[in-house]
């Protein structure tokens, strides 16, 4: 990573999350958890705006976690902010261990960040040739080239057509099988190339990178990112104080269902309709904030292209769950 390379990172949607979290964030002895630190940009954002604010950040990557602390203390912010090696599923164990019973604002930032895909030897990147690895705590887990060599053609498909959203996942996985079978895959030059020549020419020619699509499910598949958020989300919540707030960014089409239907279930009231009043222990314990998923404006979207498939939701919890 070059000594350029954190400097020119822009964290998205800023304005807006911190204009969602503000009101949650801004007492004194508030505490907000970063449940995706990355680069520590929305959290740097927010506790220079509030100076009573304390900062927990959760990370695997240690990469991630090494550049956000040097930020954070170069802007005189390093006593007001613990950074934990943790996948954000972790969040309660976190809290117990820190004796933190209640929190006001968590920030999911989810996908992967500006230094994962800047590092072409992660091997997130389709653009660059490198090891086939794509954790993102590379000291632990499955690789890529396990998922890639030793799933069935079966599994394969599946992987790529519900994560991925690929058209052609059962002629992208029958060529990796075939090809596997000859050399195993190691390196992601390889497997881009494979899944080039396995769509369509006239496919080819619009849409960005060909190879996009399955190294998006590769990733979430190798770092269990929708099991993950589908644990994190609703341990994210309980642990909300009254008042408190969750804003969270998607950038895929399964990450913002599943935020939106987590959401939208605490914010019903579960009162059954036949009943002739509402039952107050069924009420709603959230208000959502934000009128479905807020997308990033056009502007921000010219400066920072990663923003293009952003989506923000954020609720506000009203009353602690009977």
């Amino acid at each position: 990573m070059s000594s350029s390379e954190p400097a020119v990172h822009v964290p998205v949607l800023l304005e807006r999350v911190t204009e969602l979290l503000a009101p949650a964030c801004a007492a004194p002895g508030a505490v907000l958890v970063d449940a995706t630190l990355g680069l520590a940009g929305h959290s740097l954002a927010m506790l220079d705006a509030h100076p009573g604010l304390r900062l927990v950040g959760l990370d695997r990557d240690p990469d991630a976690r090494a550049e956000a602390g040097r930020r954070i203390a170069a802007a005189g912010h390093a006593d007001r902010a613990t950074l934990v090696p943790a996948v954000f599923d972790e969040l309660p164990e976190v809290l117990e261990s820190l004796g933190i019973p209640e929190v006001q604002g968590v920030l999911f930032d989810l996908g992967v960040s500006s230094l994962q895909l800047d590092r072409p030897d992660r091997g997130f990147s389709y653009s660059a040739d490198a090891p086939l690895d794509m954790r993102m705590d590379p000291t632990t887990g499955r690789t890529a080239a396990e998922v890639v060599n030793t799933y069935s053609a079966g599994e394969l498909a599946r992987v790529l057509r519900v994560y991925g959203e690929e058209r052609f996942a059962g002629r992208i996985a029958a060529a990796i099988e075939r090809e596997r079978r000859r050399e195993p895959f190691d390196r992601t030059g390889r497997l881009a190339d494979l899944v080039r020549d396995s769509i369509p020419a006239a496919t080819r020619r619009t849409g960005g990178h060909p190879a996009k699509r399955t190294f998006q499910a590769l990733r979430i598949e190798v770092n269990d990112e929708l099991g993950v958020l589908e644990r994190a989300l609703p341990a994210a919540l309980d642990a909300l104080a009254v008042g408190g707030r969750v804003v969270v960014i998607t950038f895929h089409s399964l990450e913002d269902r599943i935020v939106k239907q987590v959401l939208a279930a605490g914010a019903t009231d579960r009162t059954p309709p036949e009943f002739p009043m509402p039952v107050p222990e069924l009420a709603p314990v959230l208000q959502l904030v934000t009128r479905g998923g807020e997308a990033p404006s056009d502007a921000e979207v010219e400066a920072n292209p990663r923003a293009a498939s952003a989506r923000v939701r954020a609720a506000e919890r009203i009353r602690r769950a009977a």
